[in-house]
């Protein structure tokens, strides 16, 4: 991620909406999407499997709302991308 700094301003465990996202990437400039990361670790107890996980991510992206201060600040929907990473291990799932 170091290397997208000329591109995106990077910020982590910042408010948003109802909740504080893991990791956001901010377009510096008009041509690159907005992206929001969230990041879960596979738990057996909760979660049926990676996809599982994943998708709980994504839920949670979108019940806590963290695409909010993205569009408060005029980014279109459309040019927000929404990530959930799974890890199990050594073993990821991004979604």
């Amino acid at each position: 991620m170091v290397e997208l700094a000329d591109r995106y301003t990077l910020t982590s465990n910042r408010e948003s909406g109802f909740g504080r996202y893991d990791v956001m990437l901010e377009p510096r400039g008009g041509e690159d999407d907005a992206i929001i990361l969230e990041f879960k670790v596979y738990n057996p107890r909760k979660d049926k499997d990676l996809e599982a996980a994943v998708a709980a991510a994504l839920q949670q992206i979108e019940e806590k709302n963290y695409a909010a201060v993205l569009e408060e600040k005029g980014f279109d929907r459309g040019r927000i991308r929404k990530y959930g990473f799974a890890f199990r291990g050594k073993e990821v799932l991004i979604g």
